[in-house]
């Protein structure tokens, strides 16, 4: 045994953790926001909630991502504490599935030289993996087949650390030292202890179980040493989703200590039960070598075991929680603050830019609400209401406020690994906060329009009423479609906004038209005329910001990637596609002024 042997397993275990980045970072993204997508959708059947917990943390190799992810969903109220339960137990059972995996990394080729074991390897597997895993990186011009190739090369790189660190700590097993280290671990409370610190050292109780098996490759690691070892790293787990709850709400904290709860008890009846029956019986393994297979099975049985225990009491489990964190007298949980954009959500990109999309679209939705209520107002501007005209201010003060709170977190978000569609949808999103405000500061305009008639006691004719009608209506149907193309970015949606910006165009410019022969011919005063074209700017400008909230959702959609916003409404309005038209023609017909 060498200082250089001691430097191999160091680099062995270096291999290991960014093969266990890449490849949790390759699934995430491949995923397309599954953790937010599965998650908040959870039932209250803690048997659902159990199986998506699992798939969801087998799908993203992290125990503790979907946990911190489940903590920001129940701090933003998108999730009750009760359907976190069967998440946080699913979790567990989820996290197992990575040393299934590198228990694959002690199989061995065939004696006699057949292709299909040899094939399989993990030398041989690894290898082939690599080679596929860089060819898609370095080839792909989709994100989604090089998200394929980091997986492929995540579990590469994963194997091959692996492989790494047994060969060189297998010298160890020679070493008195090393040997009597194991023994002292056999004590439950310092093996438990040495479990919840690699634990917290490497963030992952998928690493530590994983750096457990390859050190069991030297033999020198039996039952007695392994299993509190084990139970440690289910506790060392929790501590980073506690450290990311104490900056949250009162139902976020239950979420952490639920976790923390359900490992820790989990934890403390397997020991009570291991211990007393090689007391009073003896396990006959119990000095027994631990091989890495023997690792994984325990580390699932464990867990599984201690959920199928726990789901009678997953009440009581929420309500031990409850307890800790108390409630205020006469405090109402409900009526705490929700914060939809937890800085939780950026550690996993796709699901903070899914949580930064419904902001956005809240945005849109109060500028809409504003818009409508304006045009109520001017449906009975002969009996002007100024508690309407104060909410509509007090809404456009949401929405500065959220246009602010959105920004922030976009910084943040834009710091972090995003790949390249993440990064268009990141930047989309920067211009849209500022056209969905835009939006509303013209709806402002136009109420203020509204209080300068009513306090000058102008109105306007008859024929300017159903005029102005139609062209709402129409600014009504373009910041709906708007909204849409946010919330669902489908390019069928987005290409929606265009034909009818047009349509508005023309609207306002025959319309300006029309009311200046009237005020020629007298029928209308000058001033009521004034009022009259400055509500038109002002929606043709809405208008305008609808349109392009449109295009900067297909340019932050792969196949418009190149698109430049002038080029692009230059030649759709010159020379339109036959769905361009279509649309523009029934838009045209549906709010035709006569």
């Amino acid at each position: 045994m060498s200082v250089f042997n001691i430097l191999v397993a160091i680099g062995g275990l270096a291999f290991f953790m960014f093969g266990m980045n890449t490849l949790s970072s390759g699934l995430e993204k491949a995923s397309g926001g599954l953790l937010e997508k599965v998650l908040a959708k959870m039932s209250g059947n803690i048997f659902t909630s159990i199986f998506f917990g699992a798939v969801v943390t087998a799908a993203v190799q992290s125990s503790t991502a979907t946990t911190v992810i489940v903590i920001g969903l129940v701090n933003a109220g998108i999730l009750k504490l009760r359907g976190a339960v069967g998440i946080i137990m699913g979790a567990n059972i989820g996290t197992t599935m990575t040393a299934q995996i590198l228990r694959l990394a002690k199989l061995e080729g065939s004696k006699n030289g057949n292709f299909l074991i040899d094939l399989i390897k993990p030398t041989n597997f690894s290898a082939m993996l690599a080679i596929a895993g860089i060819i898609l990186i370095m080839f792909s011009k989709r994100n989604r087949k090089k998200n394929i190739g980091f997986i492929l090369m995540g579990v590469a790189i994963l194997f091959t650390g692996m492989n790494t660190m047994r060969t060189a700590v297998e010298p160890l097993a020679e070493l008195d030292v090393f040997k009597k280290i194991f023994e002292v671990l056999q004590n439950p409370l310092l093996g438990v202890l040495a479990g919840a610190v690699i634990t917290v050292c490497t963030q992952s109780s998928a690493a530590a179980v994983g750096i457990l098996q390859a050190i069991s490759g030297s033999g020198a690691i039996v039952f007695a040493s392994a299993f509190p070892i084990i139970m440690g790293t289910n506790i060392g787990t929790c501590v980073t989703p506690l450290l990311s709850s104490l900056n949250s709400s009162k139902n976020a904290k239950r979420a952490g200590l639920l976790h923390f709860y359900f490992n820790l008890i989990g934890t403390i009846l397997f020991l009570i039960g291991i211990y007393t029956y090689q007391a009073v019986i003896g396990w006959s393994f119990w000095s027994k070598e631990f091989t890495t297979g023997d690792i994984a099975n325990f580390h699932t049985i464990f867990n599984i075991v201690v959920t199928c225990i726990f789901i009678p009491f997953a009440g009581a489990l929420e309500k031990l929680a409850c307890l800790t964190v108390r409630d205020k007298p006469g405090e109402d949980e409900d009526e705490l603050e929700e914060d939809t954009l937890d800085e939780r959500f950026l550690v996993t990109p796709n699901v903070a830019i899914a949580q930064t999309s419904e902001a956005v679209v809240s945005m849109g939705i109060q500028a809409q609400k504003n818009f409508k209520a304006v045009v109520e107002l001017y449906d009975n501007i002969d009996d002007f209401d100024p508690k309407l005209a104060e909410n509509i201010r007090e809404r456009e003060e949401t929405i500065d406020r959220l246009e602010d709170r959105v920004g922030q977190y976009l910084i943040k978000l834009n710091d972090c690994n995003l790949n390249e569609d993440e990064s268009r949808r990141v930047t989309a999103y920067f211009h849209l906060i500022s056209e969905y405000e835009r939006i509303g500061d013209y709806t402002i305009n136009i109420l203020e329009t509204a209080e300068n008639m009513y306090d000058a006691e102008a109105s306007f004719s008859k024929d300017a009423r159903r005029e102005l009608k139609i062209t709402f209506a129409a600014i009504e149907e373009i910041i709906s479609l708007a909204i849409k193309a946010t919330q669902s970015m489908e390019i069928e949606d987005m290409i929606q906004v265009e034909p009818l910006e047009e349509v508005v165009d023309r609207i306002v410019e025959d319309l300006k038209s029309i009311h200046i022969n009237r005020a020629k011919s007298g029928v209308c005063k000058v001033d009521v005329g004034v009022h009259f074209i400055d509500i038109l700017t002002n929606v043709e400008r809405i208008s305008d910001h609808c349109s392009n909230i449109a295009v900067y959702l297909l340019a932050s959609r792969e196949e418009y990637s190149t698109l430049k916003k002038h080029e692009y409404l230059e030649k759709l309005h010159k020379n339109g596609t036959k769905t361009y038209e279509e649309r523009l023609e029934e838009y045209s017909r549906k709010y035709a002024i006569s």
